[in-house]
């Protein structure tokens, strides 16, 4: 896919893009579920963020609000109860549920608080949710993981979509059987984190980017990846895409929790699509839709940080990129309208 070397940060209309790229995305908008009377609530998406520690409060808000904003019906955040606190000060529009436990803090005494008692509420959750992203603040706190990694066994016995970023990834790079094999997850590094997971996987990571994403795609048995940078890198290990629109050049930290949030979303469309809940154009199956989903997101998230450090600049912050999801999604995809009536 050619990079569209003469695309401009200024301009606050779609940005030029090449046409691998338009036609992509217009397959993406085919997944995307019409705005129609007969829906009801949560048909649109039921996506948890696991995430939220004592330390790290603005990651979970930022990954499930980016969800929200694009679209889905609702958006819950799991994290440890002193983070709960602080998070549902920042927005009702989030359900906060404060069931994870740090380890400090875990005692017989308190039942809630028992080590293995927070993934079993959180796996009792899982009928009610489509998707799940886990890494968001989380920390490494040992109880914290261990408890993740449970509720990741158990997603996918459920054959539950899920994202993993952050200190999901570090689960990943400690615990690599956790995903291997498991074609319904989406990993999201950045730079450093991808060379830890190729290092642990010992993958070498010499060569041409999208090879080499590819590289570690299959040695985690074909798990869908997203390689963050100057362009991202999607490969489930045997097809290898690149998304190329522009983006803004500031590298606050946060930026890539609007990521997570966003892939939740579409990850959430794309069950509401094979379900088809709509009367749906075409045919498209499980492997093509999740390669869809994982570049909707990256495409609108890079939207949303080109808008942003345009009214931003060096000044941008993860909060700009929120404030932007709609916009990006009208830019690069579009609203989908409803049937015609006859």
């Amino acid at each position: 896919m050619a990079s569209s070397g003469s695309t401009s940060l200024r301009s606050i209309s779609s940005p030029a893009m090449s046409a691998s790229t338009k036609a992509i995305l217009t397959k993406v908008r085919s997944m995307v579920p019409p705005m129609l009377e007969r829906f009801h609530k949560g048909q649109l998406g039921r996506v948890a963020v696991i995430g939220g520690s004592q330390d790290y409060t603005g990651a979970p808000y930022f990954s499930a609000m980016a969800s929200a904003r694009l679209g889905c019906d609702m958006s819950h955040v799991i994290c440890e109860p002193e983070a709960a606190q602080v998070i549902k000060t920042y927005s009702p529009n989030l359900m906060v549920h404060p069931y994870m436990r740090q380890s400090h803090k875990s005692t017989q005494r308190d039942e809630a608080s028992a080590p293995d008692t927070p993934a079993k509420i959180i796996i009792a959750m899982l009928s009610r949710l489509h998707v799940l992203v886990i890494g968001p603040g989380l920390g490494r706190d040992p109880l914290m993981l261990d408890t993740c990694a449970t509720v990741i066994e158990a997603a996918k016995r459920e054959n539950m979509p899920f994202v993993l970023d952050a200190d999901g990834l570090y689960l990943v790079q400690t615990r690599p059987e956790l995903v291997r094999g498991y074609d319904q997850c989406i990993l999201t590094p950045n730079v450093v984190e991808f060379g830890r997971l190729a290092r642990a996987c010992g993958v070498d990571i010499s060569g041409p980017g999208e090879k080499v994403c590819a590289k570690l795609a299959n040695a985690l048995g074909g798990v869908m990846i997203i390689q963050k940078g100057r362009v991202d890198y999607i490969s489930n290990g045997k097809e290898t895409w690149v998304s190329d629109v522009v983006g803004g050049l500031k590298r606050s930290g946060g930026q890539g929790d609007t990521l997570t949030g966003t892939l939740g979303t579409f990850l959430a469309w794309r069950k509401a699509y094979l379900d088809k809940i709509w009367d749906i154009e075409g045919d498209m199956n499980e492997k093509e839709t999740l390669m869809l989903a994982a570049f909707g997101g990256s495409v609108v998230t890079r939207e949303c940080s080109r808008l942003a450090f345009m009214k931003r600049g060096r000044s941008l912050q993860a909060e700009d990129l929120t404030e932007e999801v709609k916009h990006a999604f009208e830019n690069m995809i579009g609203e989908v309208s409803p049937p015609t009536r006859l």
